[in-house]
């Protein structure tokens, strides 16, 4: 996140109260775009954490490794006059009443902001077992750092891009690890199961241990024991299964949810109750490019989505929220980028060979045009076709297959 220097004129107090709930990325960034755009009503920020607002990412690499100590935001909340209350709760939305409801009383609102995010998926029958963690909060990294300080043996489930990176930090840090996954390669389900399959040899190199067709069936102090019987030693298990959106105190609130728990948000990030947008890991919104629904869970979309939010509030007409999703991740020695959306490609491009090269990437065409791209090792190929997936320039396929060759070199005529 850009750092904020509050240059912003200090706000008057005067005018609409903006309640924001939620004091993550999006919630925090959505404060801050309100005052950039000369916002000078009342804006309150609730978070059910009692920290100072923090960046995630850091939890999964750094912060872990006792490299830092924190990742609290850059943000003076007191110049910016944007009230923080933290570590409270909010249990219900009462729409026709413009309210929410919190453990210490109801708050009215003119306008609200839904940014709740998201939470894990726990792994049932974990959940009170001694040793099992989830990584999500800062809580949750607090708890694993002495694990990993201590080098004990650990197992995590689930082989998509959190265990990854936990696996990593828990590799360098001298634990051994196993990890578990139920599919036949990692990231089962982020990507095509050819594009992923060479990611299971990263965790070998690393001294992991990877187990595929593999399922849990249950957990005790100490140990997991698969459904193949197997028992493999856990002073920690770490379960990274997925998240899901935290949208459970909207139900009977009015505001619609889709069947993934999204808020259903329009194009401006506008809900179906009045007066209220919802930002983030917590809503879904229609994509004109890709024609289908999108539900993001990165931090490129809190960080984008707040200033269209924003833009709404203080009356302006924002261009329809459809940005490109972004992500990356640090895992094994290698920064893996994604752009894009591959589910709608009609052809699939590889630039190197995964199994000889450090540096790879893949592209997804739609029509001629770009839709998204991995790119493992090879940041100018991430820049450059996230420019071109915006443009939806068509691009000559041989070109695009040569690793050489600038992929903005590959535009067609």
């Amino acid at each position: 996140m850009s750092e904020q220097r509050n240059e912003q004129q200090k706000p008057t107090g005067t005018g609409p109260r903006v309640v924001i709930v939620g004091a993550g990325m999006a919630g925090v960034q959505t404060a801050v775009a309100l005052r950039e755009r000369g916002f000078a009503g009342s804006v309150l920020l609730i978070g059910a954490e009692p920290h100072q607002p923090y960046d995630r990412p850091p939890l999964s690499k750094a912060f872990l490794l006792g490299k830092a100590e924190g990742s609290a935001f850059e943000v003076d909340f007191e110049a910016l006059g944007v009230e923080l209350r933290l570590g409270v709760e909010v249990s219900g939305l009462r729409s026709a009443d413009h309210e929410v409801d919190t453990e210490t009383g109801p708050v009215p609102y003119d306008v609200l902001v839904v940014a709740t995010g998201a939470v894990p998926v726990t792994l049932p029958g974990s959940e009170g077992v001694p040793g099992v963690h989830l990584l999500r909060t800062l809580d949750d990294a607090e708890r694993l750092r002495p694990v990993l300080a201590e080098a004990h043996d650990v197992v995590v489930v689930g082989a998509g891009w959190i265990g990854a990176e936990f696996a990593t930090a828990a590799r360098e840090a001298g634990c051994a690890v196993t990890v578990v996954e139920a599919a036949d390669q990692p990231l089962a389900g982020a990507l095509p199961a050819d594009v992923a399959a060479p990611m299971a040899a990263w965790y070998e190199e690393s001294g992991a241990r990877l187990l595929t067709h593999a399922r849990v069936a249950r957990i005790e102090p100490g140990q997991v024991l698969l459904d193949d019987d197997r028992v493999l030693p856990a002073a920690a298990v770490v379960v990274g299964i997925g998240a899901r959106p935290a949208t459970d105190w909207l139900t009977g609130s009015g505001v619609a949810l889709g069947p993934d728990g999204a808020v259903t948000a329009d194009d401006r990030l506008r809900t179906s109750a009045p007066d209220v947008y919802a930002v983030g890991d917590c809503a879904s919104f229609p994509s004109a490019r890709y024609g289908k629904r999108l539900m993001v869970h990165h931090w490129d979309n809190a960080l984008q989505g707040p200033r269209t939010v924003a833009s709404a509030i203080v009356g302006e007409e924002p261009p329809p929220y459809d940005p490109v999703p972004y992500f990356w991740s640090e895992q094994f020695g290698r920064f893996v980028q994604y752009v894009g959306h591959h589910a709608s490609a009609d052809t699939t491009v590889r630039r190197g060979d995964p199994e000889a090269d450090a540096a790879w990437s893949v592209a997804w065409l739609r029509g001629g045009a770009l839709v998204a791209l991995l790119a493992v090792g090879r940041p100018r190929d991430l820049a450059q076709g996230r420019k071109l997936i915006e443009s939806g320039a068509p691009l000559d396929p041989e070109r695009v297959v040569d690793p050489s060759v600038p992929l903005k070199a590959a535009v067609r005529g």
